[in-house]
This record gives structure tokens, C-alpha cells and sequence, in this order.
């Protein structure tokens, strides 16, 4: 394929932490996390009122998002009034807390779970991750929607409805963080906590206009359980500051050093075919060819290429299907300690109690250990593609939002829905096997939806993936607020 790749200077590479003056800006909703946090600094808002702010833009448009179910407002005001100068680098700033993953102690915890609603569980302590916002002064007003426990790439928990696109309403803001990511686009809150196990964070990015970055696996303070998970936490956020900020603030390692642009050619390589052979949206394959240009004009070696390893889905896919089926069981026994009791269809949807039902055969030792060296074989060969390429771009999906009525849990039996929900998934759940950094940019928009690209980089390079997100975002066209926005 021609790409008809032009190499100018690389003035546009700038430093993505810039300064905004918002002395006289009065627009709470527009600004983001950095900015918000440099007006209580100066004294212009309390925190008190900053809150109230975001408290009222909830009331005001979540009726029909869906995305906020449990709200803890009188917690947040009073954390808020009680919050002194210095109380952190983010204080004041409004915040959401995705009903699964990490916790903070006495907030609700509910998982999307209707039993727990019900019962109102509250976390009994503070996980390393939800200690960390704490710290960094960040208010929380309640919990993002999440499917139930966070296994769908959708978020339609049946314990309230489904959560909405701010960019059109009869349309998924993506899974599992999607109510953190509808809550953040329509400027609700300016960052939202969530968590990534198989594209979590880029597939709701790529749905609403976001910045998604999944870091590089254990790069931030956040593990509270076992079991060796392909999981990653982090934030979702409108501007790019903000991701390199909270990611500076919950790295486990010392802060970057000072910004410097990437003064060597890059081996850049793009691919828009789809690893599960579906097609992909042209508007998707057109994003990740105009990313491509962008990155030749800088300099860079650009190149049509990509693991052969992300086209080995089917294999994948048989390898992998005990261990997956064994997550959802997973969940069952989770569940059955925070109900202390034993739980029962009733319980839970009826996707996760039937596929769970997959995962309680008798275990298979000789099998698992033959998909467990498979799987070790295949990320090894997947990393060392990456010892000749310092970048790989892909469609964070193959289409932009799909309408909520072909993803509806009550219409789809599970593994008719599984089916479905999977394929969101194709170009984004690689990266958590590997343990790689992955980012999602907004960088297209068709019919009036967003477009995301995936930058992928090897273990350890989440700054090479930012340094770039700023002249790729530079190049695309800026998106419009969404219709729904606060």
C-alpha cells in the first residue's frame, strides 16, 4: 500500500504539559484536571465549590447518561469542606471511582452486582490505588457504571441500565469503564478512575473522544488481589496533560525527568488489518494511515508491518478459552465472600452465572499446561517483534460505537453476546498479555463519532508513546464538544 509519506521538519513536536491561563475562565466543565487544580492552588474556587460544580452538571445531565448510578455527594462535600491548602497536587478536583477494582474505604462497592446494591457493601479499606487518589487530594462524588464486574465490553449492568454515549445516545460508550468514560467526555468530571484487563480503558477512549492509556503492566500502584491477571488501572482523561500528570503522580518509579523531545528516528510501523479477520471501518483504517503520515513528516521511518504473532487469533482464542471462562468463576467465589453466603442465579446476570458454568469442569493439568507454554511461546515472539520496531499503530477498534440495542444482555443469550463483545477486543487485549503500554488517541470522527488509534510501544516506553500523542494530536482535526455535555 502507497502511503505517500512526505518528511518536513518536526517543528510541531512541542511539550503536552503547557500552561493555560484560567484566571478568567468560569467554565468548570471545560477544564481539565491540571487546570482545575491551578484554580484552587491561586485561591479562585474552593474545593467546596468546585465539588458543588461538578455535583450539579451530574444532576443535570446524568438522567440520561447513566453513567454515575451511586453517588456519594454528602461524603464529598464534607471531604471538601475539610480540605486545607496543600492538601494535595490535585486538590479539590472532582472524581470518580469505577465500581470495580480499586477501593476506598466506606465507599460503596457493588461491582455492577445487584446482590451487593442491595446489600450496600461498602469497601472495608482503602486499596493501595484508592489510598493513592486520597492522597493526591481528588474528591469523589461517587462510582462510575461498570458491567457486572467489569466483563463485558459494554456497560449495561442490569442493577441499573445501560450507561450512554455523550456523542449519541443510542450508542455504547464502550467497557468496562464506560461510565467513567461517558462521565468524562460529556464534562461531568474532568478524570475518572479505570481499570484495563483487555481494553478497558482504550476501547471507551476510542468510543468517546478520550486519551486512554493503559501503562505499562505494575508501572503504577494498584494491585489489591492475586491470580496474576493481565490487568492495569489508571485514569481516563479529555487532555493529554492530565494522563502525563496522573501517570507522573501514581508511577511507582521516581517522576520522569523533564520533557524532551525524541531527538532519533523511530522504525514506525502501522497495520489496519484485523487480527480476527472482520472488516474494519474505513474511517478507523483512514485514522491509523493519516497517524502514519503524521509520524513520517516528523522524520520517522514509517513501515506497513506488524507481529505475525496478533494474526494468530484463532489459536489465541483456543489456547486462552479455559483460563477465560475460569475468570467468570472467579468472580462467583469473589462475590460469595463479600455476600458470605452462597450465591445463586438469582445473583448475578445471567452472563456471567452461565459462562461461569464453562469454567467449573474438572481442571484439565495436562491442558492448561500445554496453553500455558503456548501462550509463554507466543508473548515471547510477540516482545521481540518489538526489538526492530519502536512503534506499532493500530485501530484502538474496527468501527466507532456500536448502537446499545445490538449489544442489549436481555436480548443476547451469553455466549451469542460473548461473541460480540469479543471482537471489540481484538486490537487491544494483545497488550495486556504482554504487559505493554498502549494509548488511545482521538484522532478521526465518522457521522459524528469518535475514531481511536492505538500506539503500542515496548514494555517500559509509555513516554515515547505520549511524547508522540502530542504531534499526532496536533495534526488531527480538533473534535468538537460532544452533543451531550455539561
Amino acid at each position: 500500500m502507497e502511503l505517500n509519506l512526505q518528511k518536513p521538519d518536526r517543528d510541531r513536536t512541542r511539550d503536552p504539559l503547557g500552561t493555560l491561563d484560567v484566571r478568567q475562565e468560569r467554565d468548570w466543565a471545560s477544564l481539565d484536571a491540571t487546570a482545575q487544580a491551578a484554580c484552587v492552588a491561586r485561591g479562585e474556587i474552593s474545593p467546596a465549590e468546585l465539588v458543588r460544580t461538578a455535583r450539579e452538571r451530574i444532576e443535570q445531565l446524568d438522567g440520561v447518561l447513566g453513567a454515575v448510578p451511586v453517588r456519594t455527594f454528602a461524603a464529598a462535600a464534607a471531604r471538601a469542606a475539610d480540605m486545607a491548602l496543600g492538601s494535595g497536587p490535585l486538590a479539590g478536583v472532582p472524581f470518580l471511582m469505577k465500581d470495580v477494582g480499586a477501593r476506598q474505604a466506606g465507599h460503596p462497592y457493588y461491582a455492577g452486582n445487584r446482590a451487593l446494591r442491595d446489600l450496600d457493601h461498602r469497601a472495608d479499606r482503602d486499596t493501595p490505588l484508592g489510598a493513592r487518589f486520597r492522597e493526591l487530594g481528588l474528591v469523589t462524588l461517587g462510582s462510575s457504571s461498570t458491567p457486572e464486574f467489569g466483563l463485558q465490553s459494554s456497560t449495561w449492568p442490569l442493577a441499573y441500565g445501560p450507561a450512554r454515549n455523550p456523542w449519541d445516545l443510542a450508542r455504547t460508550p464502550g467497557g468496562s469503564s464506560g461510565g467513567a468514560a461517558a462521565a468524562v467526555a460529556a464534562g461531568l468530571v474532568p478524570v475518572a478512575h479505570a481499570s484495563d484487563g483487555a481494553g478497558s480503558i482504550r476501547i471507551p477512549a476510542a468510543w468517546c473522544g478520550l486519551i486512554g492509556l493503559k501503562p505499562t503492566r505494575d508501572r503504577i500502584v494498584w494491585r489489591h488481589a492475586g491470580r496474576g491477571l493481565p490487568e492495569v488501572e489508571f485514569v481516563l482523561a479529555r487532555s493529554l496533560r492530565d494522563t502525563i500528570r496522573c501517570l507522573d503522580l501514581l508511577q511507582l518509579s521516581p517522576p520522569r525527568v523533564p520533557w524532551t523531545p525524541c531527538d532519533r528516528t523511530l522504525r514506525v510501523a502501522f497495520q489496519t488489518r484485523s487480527p480476527a479477520g472482520v472488516p474494519v471501518h474505513p474511517a478507523c483504517a483512514a485514522a491509523v494511515e493519516s497517524a502514519a503520515r503524521t509520524l513520517a513528516g516528523l522524520g520517522h521511518d514509517v513501515y506497513e508491518a506488524a507481529p505475525d504473532s496478533l494474526f494468530e487469533y484463532e489459536e489465541r482464542s483456543l489456547q486462552g478459552a479455559a483460563a477465560a471462562f475460569t475468570q467468570f468463576k472467579h468472580c462467583l467465589e469473589e462475590l460469595e465472600i463479600r455476600l458470605g453466603r452462597a450465591v445463586g442465579p438469582g445473583d448475578v446476570e445471567p452472563f456471567l452465572w452461565e459462562l461461569a458454568a464453562l469454567g467449573s469442569a474438572p481442571p484439565d493439568a495436562a491442558a492448561a499446561d500445554r496453553a500455558e507454554t503456548w501462550h509463554r511461546a507466543w508473548v515471547g515472539r510477540t516482545l521481540r517483534w518489538f526489538e526492530d520496531f519502536d512503534l506499532l499503530l493500530t485501530p484502538t477498534v474496527a468501527e466507532p460505537a456500536p448502537l446499545l440495542d445490538s449489544l442489549d444482555p436481555r436480548r443476547h443469550a451469553p455466549l451469542a453476546l460473548l461473541e460480540k463483545l469479543v471482537l471489540h477486543m481484538e486490537f487491544t487485549e494483545p497488550w495486556n498479555a504482554t504487559g505493554q503500554p498502549a494509548l488511545s488517541l482521538p484522532l478521526g470522527l465518522a457521522d459524528g463519532l469518535p475514531i481511536g488509534v492505538q500506539l503500542v510501544a515496548a514494555a517500559g516506553s509509555d513516554d515515547l508513546l505520549l511524547e508522540l500523542a502530542a504531534p499526532l494530536l496536533d495534526a488531527a482535526p480538533a473534535l468538537p464538544r460532544p452533543p451531550i455535555h455539561a
